[in-house]
């Protein structure tokens, strides 16, 4: 099948030995019990054979309701999903999988969510500084109204989190966010979706992620100074504010590529691969 054959959100392309896995929430009912996740395969980026189950959340109990934004990665001689499930006590957090293959069957590797307790939080991502692993989450919206992007330490062996969490900002703070004063007096919400790490040609840190311009949704970068995500950064332009977002970046030979859904409307969703070029300091659509 072709990707405009294939709905889902939240796309995670890994290339593994020129083979390249796409995953994704099922778009076909999501916001409800989708029961865990797929995996697309292709050897060109344009035929892709799938859905492929590799993770049934029904085994495990854990098709409570979101089973959201499933992103893999090559950790320590396995392969690690993270990805966002509804929690016992009703809200959301992130879990940690893992598999001896991309393909899986996954299995659940996290003592429960390793995102901080009593927090509404989803989208954590991966992050590897100095051999330490992180966790780069979103502290919902729907809990604290100004969406955060936060971070937090992982034991090495990404069972659980370490330490107290750091929020980083808010998704109201950045200079493109429209008409902040009106919003905050109008009660509206400001979202944080999506962040994905990608360290530039030049050794500089960058972070991906989503949220809403104009009512668009939006992929959006942050710079960090220093190539550490403990030092300062700046919002960037974004990238794309046409109603597609929550992407990441992958290299397909010696090409960059950027991925996300669009549009963002249930049931229409689909992933797009779009060239960019690593300029050093940020990210371009070619």
């Amino acid at each position: 099948m072709r990707l405009n054959e294939i709905n889902i959100r939240d796309p995670f392309v890994l290339n593994e030995d020129g083979t390249y896995y796409m995953y994704g929430t099922r778009g076909a009912g999501f916001g409800v019990n989708t029961g865990g996740f797929d995996v697309y395969m292709s050897a060109d980026l344009e035929e892709w054979s799938g859905p492929h189950e590799c993770f049934n959340s029904t085994l495990y109990g854990m098709n409570r309701g979101a089973n959201w934004a499933p992103e893999v990665h090559a950790y320590k001689g396995a392969y690690y999903m993270f990805a966002t499930f509804l929690q016992l006590d009703g809200l959301r957090g992130t879990y940690i999988l893992r598999s001896d293959s991309p393909l899986g069957p996954f299995e659940p590797h996290s003592t429960g969510a390793v995102t901080p307790g009593g927090w509404e939080c989803l989208d954590g991502t991966l992050y590897v500084e100095d051999g330490v692993p992180y966790l780069v989450f979103c502290h919902e919206h729907t809990q604290i109204t100004d969406g955060g992007m936060c971070y937090i330490k992982l034991r090495d062996d990404l069972t659980i989190s370490e330490g107290e969490p750091v929020t980083l900002f808010h998704a109201s703070e950045p200079h493109y966010v429209n008409d902040v004063e009106k919003r905050k007096k109008d009660g509206d919400h400001f979202v944080t979706d999506g962040p994905f790490m990608y360290r530039t040609d030049t050794g500089e840190l960058l972070m991906l992620w989503s949220t809403f311009i104009c009512g668009q949704y939006a992929e959006c970068q942050v710079l960090f100074e220093g190539g550490t995500i403990k030092g300062n950064f700046r919002h960037l332009d974004p990238i794309a504010d046409e109603d597609g977002g929550h992407g990441m970046l992958f290299r397909a030979e010696n090409q960059l590529y950027l991925t996300y859904h669009t549009p963002n409307a249930s049931t229409k969703e689909r992933p797009v691969f779009i060239k960019v070029r690593d300029t050093g300091k940020s990210i371009e659509k070619e």
